[in-house]
């Protein structure tokens, strides 16, 4: 779940996810659905399918025992080098080496190491001083000092150097380049994508579609999409053989994803004419209160509590 959120906004679900799914056992034997609704929020939802994918591949094959070799982990889905790394040494006490987004800007800084940490051959520098720094003994403390470390004194923006215990080790601090590394990943205008979510509405309840199992926001439960500028009366008709009768547009939302800007046109209409072909698997009628504990996207979400407001 940390991996890319912040701690505080984890707690909660952590919490909720640790209730619900007390051991590995029980989270692999879960729907999907089910680990879907508790992790929607937290986005990036390829985590919480490769996590449980994971605990159906230790149950599966390892007897329901997690192993305990670098190369094993890896091989387990959605866990990499530093993830693998920090389960030998916080669940088995096993010497290996983390390189999470703090780490390495603590190693850059302390050793002096320029260059963006997401190029191969700076990686492999960090990569080759953050074994050579381990200790031998009081790994535990180590990792987590190292991790702490970057998430609250060596910072991004405004590091706290004059209360770091290591300041006269590091290099940066010395050459007064704290501020230039580790160098940031260069820019690219990110494109624009638009879509239409149809807000299909009858009887009280509203029309949600189980998106593919892979690719964004999969295996959820989302309203439908059209291309923006689609005529929504005939996209219904066309798709469903349904008749709708429009209602006023919801507000855009803007929406960012790690490799494009995505603008969600929300477009409530009520339907008159459903055909019983129209009911198939994938699709579902249901409350709006209900589908705000069904496993929804963030963007989703934020259109049903629209309406619930848009009906007081």
């Amino acid at each position: 779940m940390l991996q890319q959120t912040q701690v505080t906004a984890v707690i909660s679900y952590y919490q909720r996810f640790l209730d619900r799914f007390p051991d590995l056992k029980g989270l692999a034997a879960a729907p999907l659905d089910d680990v879907l609704a508790l992790w929607s929020g937290l986005g990036y939802y390829s985590r919480a399918r490769n996590l449980h994918r994971a605990a159906q591949a230790v149950v599966v094959q390892y007897g329901g025992k997690f192993p305990q070799t670098l190369d094993a982990i890896m091989e387990l889905p959605g866990i990499g080098r530093s993830t693998a790394a920090a389960i030998l040494v916080f669940a088995f006490g096993k010497r290996s080496a983390i390189l999470d987004g703090n780490v390495k800007r603590v190693l850059a800084r302390i050793c002096g190491i320029a260059g963006y940490p997401g190029e191969t051959a700076v990686a492999t520098q960090l990569w080759q001083q953050a074994e050579a720094l381990l200790p031998k003994t009081g790994l535990r403390p180590y990792t987590q000092g190292l991790m702490d470390l970057g998430a609250t004194l060596c910072t991004r923006s405004k590091p706290r150097c004059a209360e770091c215990p290591v300041q006269k080790l590091c290099v940066a601090f010395r050459t007064k380049r704290v501020a230039e590394l580790p160098t940031r990943k260069p820019r690219k205008a990110l494109p624009q994508r638009r879509t239409m979510m149809l807000v299909l509405q009858r009887a009280g309840e509203i029309l949600l579609e189980k998106r593919p199992a892979t690719g964004i926001w999969g295996g959820m439960w989302s309203f439908p999409e059209e291309d923006a500028d689609v005529d929504v009366v005939n996209a219904c008709a066309r798709r469903y053989g349904a008749a709708v009768i429009l209602k006023e547009p919801l507000p855009v939302i803007a929406h960012g994803f790690t490799h494009f800007k995505l603008d969600i046109l929300p477009q409530p209409a009520m339907v008159s004419v459903w055909p019983q072909r129209a009911e198939e698997p994938g699709r579902l009628w249901i409350t709006p209160e209900d589908a705000l504990r069904a496993a929804v996207p963030t963007p989703v979400r934020g259109i049903i509590e629209q309406l619930m407001v848009s009906r007081r």
